[in-house]
């Protein structure tokens, strides 16, 4: 199926009659998104009338609104119907996603493990991956998450004391911080940096690699109301794992 404005575009139409009309629902009302016919906010018929509309199942109308809301295109609302939505400026954006969900989504059971916690003064280098202006306590947090009986990735996390001062009481057995971090300040800015690394001998122990072995780093940073909250790196074995970002249609 695809997952991109672009796949709605270039997905190919085959001599099935269901699935001819399904990609002709799916460019007829992406054509008049797109086109500005249909602005932000526009009610798009509902099911029962592009049904009448294009002589076609109910099913294979819900199957195209799916795959429009899928891609950005359309909101679909419980009882009111589906609406075009805004569009977003157009960027590269990773979401923050809760590991759990990452994990359960491969079909593997999920554990998490804290291998240390510690409370300390800001130093030069958290300066660095927090921000220039923390200075005060801060929270250092490692951590790892399993798919099954391996390693899934580690976690290496500083958290702003001076933003979120209940972390300094939080014991994170049961809870991993990233969706602890969630439930308890609304953050309003993300960074995500990604790049590539060789494990040093203590990830490659932490995941179970060879020295050397190639990792993919994901250094994420966020802010609330422009205070530093958290900095943190997730490691993931390379040859398991790849990034992937959705573009959407800028308002120019």
């Amino acid at each position: 199926m695809p997952d991109s404005i672009a796949d709605l575009v270039e997905a190919p139409e085959s001599g099935d009659a269901s699935t001819s009309l399904y990609q002709r629902i799916l460019n007829d009302i992406r054509d008049r998104i797109v086109s500005g016919e249909w602005e932000p906010g526009y009610r798009i018929p509902f099911e029962h009338e592009l049904t009448e509309e294009y002589g076609c199942s109910r099913m294979t109308v819900n199957k195209a609104l799916s795959q429009l809301a899928k891609a950005g295109l359309i909101e679909r609302r419980r009882r009111s119907g589906s609406f075009v939505r805004r569009p977003q400026s157009q960027a590269a954006v990773l979401e923050i996603h809760d590991i759990r969900i990452e994990v359960e989504a491969l079909g593997l059971p999920y554990r998490y493990e804290l291998i240390s916690q510690l409370k300390r003064r800001a130093g030069a280098a958290d300066r660095d991956r927090l921000g220039a202006g923390v200075s005060g306590q801060l929270l250092a947090l490692k951590c790892r998450h399993y798919a099954g009986a391996r390693p899934f990735c580690t976690e290496d996390r500083l958290i702003n004391l001076a933003a979120v001062p209940e972390a300094a009481d939080e014991e994170f057995l049961e809870t991993a911080p990233g969706p602890w971090l969630i439930g308890q300040v609304p953050w309003s800015a993300a960074e995500h940096v990604i790049r590539a690394a060789a494990a040093d001998a203590e990830i490659a122990s932490d995941l179970g690699l060879a020295a050397g072995a190639p990792c993919l780093v994901i250094e994420r940073r966020t802010w609330s109301a422009e205070r530093p909250v958290t900095h943190v790196r997730f490691t993931y074995p390379a040859n398991a794992h790849a990034v992937v970002a959705r573009f959407t249609p800028s308002d120019s």
